[in-house]
């Protein structure tokens, strides 16, 4: 385990540390010995970008890549930690890897880094459900869809509403909020998936995953981070909901150096993360809990700009 001292170090080594913030839950435990410390990695709006971006890039040069991704996900996972990496959705679509694999490419590479879960953002759905049905079945990992219910379409059993992991004896729920495709996708590209309103769905799925004895919940959430309309978005999810912890966010592409901190509707603390699109930053949400309680008495969060250092 890292303390918080060993923690500030190895991320200043990396030099890939753009933000860094200390979210307040409760006092810290006793001593390292009596904490767990568990983290989690995030991307979201990766849009095929397997390669880094090019470096006549007017805005990211050299940034990004799943090679240079999979090195410092190696490196974090080094540190001894429990880790969970998650997507939050629009894998596929962006460059030409697409239009010539379809995503098997992006999974199979998503595979040898080690994602443990993904949620489906509209672009999943641009080749439609005939093409989810091929490509989902190469993942390793599940996509967690609460709110598409696609019982009337080819995805019937290919996607699940909700993942429980274990680890180190922490219980962690997760669960997935897609938005509404109307006037995102094609109609028949979607089919017969029913969409369900996320904050109803949102609450259910807390409401579950409490009863399992989950001590964090994450939301994998394609909503989109804020709005100027009344259009139902991640701030808005956090301020609704009761459980959750964690949303790590996608689909508007917003660069958060920072995580946001909502009070839900029992006045605690939500993080609300996102990091950017193509793959050009690593979220980082670290939850320390205390051991003999099995409760969340701190969360550090950071973001790490994966750029070509050479």
């Amino acid at each position: 385990m890292i303390n918080r001292r060993d923690f500030l170090k190895t991320g200043a080594g990396l030099g890939l540390i753009a933000g860094l913030g200390f979210l307040p839950y409760r006092l810290f435990a006793n001593s390292e010995d009596d904490q767990i410390i568990l983290t989690i990695l995030s991307t979201n709006d990766m849009h095929s970008r397997i390669d880094p971006f090019p470096a006549d890039d007017k805005r990211f040069a050299n940034m990004g890549g799943m090679a240079r991704r999979a090195a410092v996900i190696n490196s974090i996972r080094q540190e001894g930690n429990q880790v969970l990496v998650l997507d939050a959705g629009d894998i596929f679509q962006g460059t030409p890897y697409y239009n010539v694999y379809k995503g098997e490419l992006e999974l199979k590479l998503m595979n040898m880094i080690g994602y443990d879960a993904s949620t489906l953002g509209n672009h999943e759905f641009d080749d439609g459900i005939e093409n989810l049905e091929k490509q989902l079945p190469k993942a390793n990992f599940p996509f967690i869809c609460s709110n598409y219910d696609f019982s009337n379409t080819a995805l019937r059993d290919m996607t699940m509403p909700y993942k429980i992991f274990n680890k180190g004896g922490v219980k962690i729920g997760v669960y997935g909020l897609g938005i509404d495709p109307k006037g995102l996708v094609s109609r028949k590209n979607f089919g017969d998936m029913i969409y369900i309103d996320p904050v109803e769905k949102a609450r259910e799925m807390e409401q579950l995953l409490v009863a399992e004895s989950c001590k964090v919940i994450i939301a994998l959430s394609h909503l989109g981070h804020s709005y100027e309309s009344e259009k139902i978005s991640d701030l808005k999810i956090a301020a609704l909901t009761e459980s959750t912890n964690l949303i790590i966010g996608g689909h508007t592409h917003t660069f958060l150096d920072q995580a946001i901190v909502v009070q839900n509707s029992k006045n605690q603390d939500v993080i609300v993360s996102q990091s950017g699109w193509g793959g050009i930053n690593l979220g980082r949400t670290d939850f320390i809990l205390s051991k003999k309680f099995m409760q969340i008495v701190n969360a550090i969060n950071t973001t790490k700009i994966l750029k070509n250092q050479v």
